[in-house]
């Protein structure tokens, strides 16, 4: 049986009431949450964590500031979603945010409500335009795969529940790669597609049996949902 999927949020910002209200709302959202005080034990948390966003102020009181941070996580992990939520001035950050693709902008000042916080999160995790290989979309048929999921991610652990990253080295998995060879291509490093790879597994289920091969497994279900690319 698959386990159930909720996907995961770190959250950086150096106010501890903020930081606390912050992260019990996505927690009771659904989310996994860890949540950190300055950059560097963001940094340090990340490799363990493996978070699928990034939720940040700009001002974290040290250096790095929230911009460096979230640029450098990218470098790592080139999916990730990011949000700045601060009273950074919004024109500052340009028609894309600091040059992150995907990042989503969020004055503190601005808030109404917390689900602005929610949206803005959900935002984030959408899939921004395709650079990968495959395109699974176009493959399958099925309906936006930028469309938001439910509350924390949770999915029934089928191929097409996968994002669409994950999706796309799920097909280079398919396809014969190696881990060195994915991760050469996404521009991530070979620990960040290891994590990556690790956690397709486990949403669809077919990490722990030691009598099943898990990358076979998975691209077994990936060909058979889509068929060999070309």
């Amino acid at each position: 049986m698959a386990a159930e999927w909720v996907r995961r949020v770190l959250v950086v910002e150096d106010q501890g009431a903020l930081r606390a209200l912050v992260h019990d709302l996505f927690a009771r959202s659904g989310f996994a949450v860890e949540s950190r005080a300055t950059a560097v034990d963001a940094l340090a948390a990340f490799a363990e964590f493996d978070p699928d966003a990034l939720v940040a102020d700009i001002d974290l009181g040290s250096r790095p500031d929230g911009i460096e941070l979230a640029t450098a996580l990218r470098r790592i992990a080139p999916h990730l979603g990011v949000v700045f939520l601060t009273n950074y001035p919004r024109r500052a950050a340009g028609a894309e945010v600091f040059g992150l693709p995907g990042a989503v902008f969020v004055g503190k000042a601005e808030l109404d409500s917390p689900e602005q916080i929610l949206t803005a999160l959900e935002r984030a995790l959408r899939p921004t335009a395709p650079a990968d290989p495959i395109d699974a979309a176009a493959v399958s048929g099925s309906e936006d795969p930028s469309a938001p999921m439910a509350a924390g991610g949770r999915t029934d652990g089928g191929v097409t529940a996968l994002t669409r990253h994950q999706l796309a080295v799920l097909g280079m998995v398919a396809q014969g790669w190696s881990n060195e060879q994915i991760a050469q291509h996404s521009g991530a490093t070979v620990r960040a597609v290891e994590r990556s790879i690790s956690r397709i597994f486990d949403r669809l289920g077919v990490s722990g049996d030691p009598a099943t091969n898990p990358r076979v497994a998975a691209a077994a279900r990936y060909l058979a949902e889509f068929g060999p690319q070309r």
